[in-house]
């Protein structure tokens, strides 16, 4: 089994928009374990794959696409 491969953004996402957005990124990942964590500064979004890379700049797209910034973090 591979290992899983998990990558961190930081988002401009408010509380209230949270569980719209992961319904969205579960539509468009459905494979992926995504979570998010409001409560750091960064507000951080959290993608988990088990089968390969996680495509950032798809990820930040369906972000901007509803008006929030999103980065990947430094490793």
């Amino acid at each position: 089994m591979p290992a899983p491969v998990v990558e961190v953004f930081r988002t401009t996402v408010a509380r209230r928009a949270a569980a719209s957005l992961l319904r969205q990124l579960h539509r468009h990942f459905p494979a992926w374990r995504i979570t998010f964590d409001l409560a750091d500064a960064d507000r951080i979004l959290r993608v988990q794959t088990t089968g390969g890379p996680v495509d950032s700049s798809r990820v930040a797209q369906v972000l901007h696409a509803r008006g929030y910034c999103c980065e990947p973090l430094p490793d």
